[in-house]
C-alpha cells in the first residue's frame, strides 16, 4: 500500500531537517514552503533553511561546550543541516559559521533530490486540513497570522511573542586595516584550523563613551503595535544593552579580552568591536551581537564613529521583528505533539528553544518521533543526559512555571544537564574552580554522546519493527 505522507509546514531549519529524517527513515513527506510566493519581513530569498540573523552556528568544541556537543549528536544523526554546514564553513575561530547561500543551496538541492520529499511552494493558511493526520508545524518565529492565530485558538493559549534584532553586515573591503586587525579571541582556532577569525575594531574610553551617547540618543524604529512585546535576553538590539548602563556592552559583545591590538601592543582597548566573516569569499562580515533598532538612515553614521569603519559600506542595515512561540510546557507532550491535537507536532523556535542550531534538534527529533510513529511504532525521546534530551525536557517538562506566562526561549547549556560527578585525576591531586567545571563539562559531554550513540541504534530498531 501507499504509505500516507507526512505534511510539513516551514521549510526553515527545523522544517527541513525534519523532511529529511523523515524521509531518510523511508516514510514519504510533503514540505510545505510559502516563500517565495509568499515572503516575510526577515528573509531575502526562496531558499531553504535560510540564515536570515546570523550565518553563525557557534562554538564547534563537542567536549567543552554544549552547543559544540549538540551539532556532535546531530552529526551521529545523520543531520542534513550539519552536512551542509560542515561542507560550506567560513573561517570563524572556534566557532561554525557558514556560507548563507551556498548553505541554502546545499539543503535545497538535497531535499528537492529526495524521492520522498515533495516539496509545495505554498501557504497553509490556517488549521491544516482534517485529512493531515501527521502534520509537523516548523513555521518557526514568523508564523504566519492565520496560522498562528488559528494555533492560540485551538491551544486556548494566547501565543508569547517578543522583538529580534538583526545585526548589519559590512563589505569587507570597506574596514579599515590600519586601524583593525584580524585575531580569534584567545588565539583559539577555528574548525579549519585558521588562528585569526575576525576583524578586531579597537576602541579607547573616550570613543567608547561617544559611541554609548551615540546609541542612546540615536532615534529607533518604532513599534507601537507590538507595545508589551518582551525582548528575547539572548538577543537584545545593542542600544538596548546600552539602556541598562554605560559599561553593559563592555563586559558583552564589544568585551576587551583575549585580544592584542596589532597597531599597538602596548595600549589595551578599552573595547573592541568584532566583526565576523559571513561568506566563503570572505567579501562579507557580520557585525558580532549589533543587533539593532536604530533607524537605517543613523545605522551608518552611527556605525561609522567606530574606529576602522570610518568608511565602512554596508550590504545590510540591521532590523527588529517580531517573533512568537508557543508556551510549550502547557501544550505539548513529550513527543512535541499538542495535547489539543495529537495529530499536530511542533519543531523549531516556535517550540521555545533558541538559535539555529536548537531550532534544526528539535526538528530532527519532531521527524523522527513522526515517522517512527508512521510505521506502527513510538520512539521515546532522547536520555535528558543528551543535548537532544535535555532541549526536549526544558521545553516539555523541565521549566520551572511561576504560575504566570514565564516560560523564555533558551539556547543549549550545560545547566539544562543532569549533575555528573567530576571523575578524579590520576595523580589524586583535587580539582578546584575552573579546572573543575571543565572537567565536568567534558565528563557531561563524554556522557551524551555514548548515550545519543545507544539513542540512534533504537531509532534503527523502531523503523525496522
Amino acid at each position: 500500500m501507499t504509505m500516507k505522507p507526512i505534511h510539513i509546514i516551514g521549510g526553515g531549519l527545523a522544517g527541513s531537517e525534519a523532511a529529511w529524517q523523515a524521509a531518510e527513515l523511508g516514510v514519504p513527506v510533503v514540505l510545505h514552503e510559502m516563500r517565495p510566493t509568499r515572503c516575510t519581513d526577515a528573509h531575502k530569498t526562496g531558499g531553504l533553511a535560510e540564515l536570515v540573523c546570523s550565518n553563525s552556528f557557534r562554538s564547534d568544541d563537542a567536549e567543552n561546550n554544549a552547543v559544540g556537543l549538540l551539532h556532535e549528536e546531530m552529526r551521529r544523526c545523520g543531520s542534513v543541516i550539519m552536512a551542509c554546514g560542515d561542507a560550506h564553513q567560513v573561517p570563524a575561530g572556534g566557532a561554525l559559521a557558514v556560507d548563507r547561500d551556498g548553505f541554502s543551496q546545499a539543503v535545497t538541492t538535497k531535499l528537492e533530490a529526495h524521492p520522498l520529499v515533495t516539496i509545495d511552494r505554498a501557504e497553509v493558511a490556517g488549521m491544516p486540513p482534517a485529512d493531515w493526520d501527521s502534520v509537523i508545524v516548523a513555521t518557526g518565529p514568523l508564523t504566519s497570522p492565520a496560522l498562528a492565530e488559528a494555533i492560540g485558538a485551538l491551544t486556548g493559549e494566547e501565543e508569547l511573542a517578543f522583538f529580534d534584532a538583526i545585526a548589519p553586515i559590512i563589505y569587507a573591503d570597506s574596514v579599515n586595516m590600519d586601524k583593525a586587525w584580524m585575531q580569534s579571541r584567545y588565539d583559539k582556532p577555528g574548525p579549519s584550523g585558521e588562528m585569526a577569525a575576525y576583524i578586531n575594531c579597537p576602541m579607547s574610553e573616550q570613543q567608547y563613551n561617544n559611541f554609548i551617547d551615540a546609541l542612546l540618543a540615536g532615534e529607533k524604529t518604532d513599534f507601537k503595535e507590538w507595545e508589551g512585546t518582551p525582548y528575547f535576553e539572548g538577543c537584545l538590539p545593542i542600544e538596548v544593552m546600552a539602556e541598562r548602563g554605560r559599561e553593559t556592552l563592555r563586559f558583552g559583545p564589544m568585551k576587551p579580552v583575549g585580544l592584542t591590538n596589532e597597531h599597538d601592543p602596548q595600549v589595551k582597548p578599552y573595547a573592541i568591536v568584532q566583526l565576523r566573516q559571513d561568506n566563503a569569499l570572505g567579501t562579507l562580515y557580520n557585525m558580532v551581537g549589533f543587533q539593532t533598532k536604530l533607524r537605517h538612515g543613523l545605522q551608518t553614521e552611527v556605525f561609522r564613529m567606530i574606529p576602522g569603519l570610518e568608511n565602512a559600506r554596508f550590504a545590510r542595515l540591521g532590523g527588529l521583528h517580531r517573533n512568537t512561540f508557543l508556551n510549550s510546557p502547557k501544550v505539548l507532550d513529550n513527543q512535541l505533539r499538542l495535547k489539543a491535537d495529537v495529530r499536530l507536532r511542533f519543531a523549531g523556535q516556535i517550540t521555545g528553544v533558541e538559535g539555529y542550531v536548537e531550532s534544526a534538534a528539535i526538528g530532527l527529533l519532531a521527524g523522527r518521533m513522526a515517522a517512527v510513529e508512521r510505521l506502527g511504532s513510538a520512539l521515546p525521546a532522547p536520555p535528558v543526559t543528551t543535548a537532544l534530551g535535555a532541549l526536549v525536557e526544558h521545553i516539555t517538562g523541565g521549566h520551572m512555571s511561576d504560575g504566570k506566562k514565564s516560560f523564555q526561549p533558551m539556547n543549549i547549556n550545560f545547566g539544562l544537564f543532569p549533575d555528573i560527578e567530576v571523575p578524579k585525576p590520576a595523580d589524586g591531586t583535587r580539582l578546584r574552580g575552573k579546572e573543575k567545571g571543565r572537567a565536568r563539562k567534558r565528563a557531561q559531554s563524554a556522557r551524551a554522546l555514548g548515550e545519543i550513540d545507544t539513542w540512534v541504534g533504537s531509532v534503527t530498531a523502531a523503523a525496522a519493527e
